[in-house]
């Protein structure tokens, strides 16, 4: 999967990749969204048991929900590029010279990710417009959503 290490971070081999298409990219955030809510359903058990078995409503606490949807996406796009619905529909975050996003980078694009969001997913049908096919999130972390080439089959 990695070829390279540049400054500390992976980077990818350049095979043929292109950009993600919208329909693959909303498949991989579907998939995605019903893995953080696993994630917030147990942090949320956690907060009630910890709370005398009453809801959690204080701004740290969800603030602390916040940040763990963070660290899950900063976590495996800073490490591989993907997280788990992303290898499902085999795309992958990069910088436009192949290597996985900075933590900074992450940042940025989950924040972008939310605001695309609140406008109705406007951020991410801008990329039925732009010519580089970039959400965005894309466009203002400086990184880039591209197919993974399929892996030829052995007879």
């Amino acid at each position: 999967m990695a070829d390279s290490n540049r400054a500390g971070r992976r980077c990818f081999a350049q095979e043929s990749v292109a950009p993600a298409g919208l329909a693959r990219r909303l498949g991989g955030v579907i998939y995605d969204t019903f893995l953080v809510l696993a994630l917030l359903i147990v942090l949320s058990f956690v907060g009630v048991a910890a709370n005398d078995g009453e809801a959690n409503q204080s701004p740290l606490f969800r603030s602390l929900l916040l940040v763990a949807m963070y660290a899950f996406f900063a976590y495996f796009w800073s490490r591989s590029g993907m997280t788990l619905g992303m290898q499902a529909w085999r795309i992958r975050i990069q910088t436009p010279e192949g290597c996985a996003p900075t933590l900074t980078q992450c940042l940025i694009r989950f924040l972008i990710a939310g605001l695309s969001l609140a406008c109705c997913g406007l951020g991410y049908v801008w990329q039925l417009l732009d010519h580089e096919q970039r959400s965005w999130q894309d466009i203002v972390s400086g990184t880039r959503v591209v197919v993974i080439p399929a892996r030829g089959r052995r007879g």
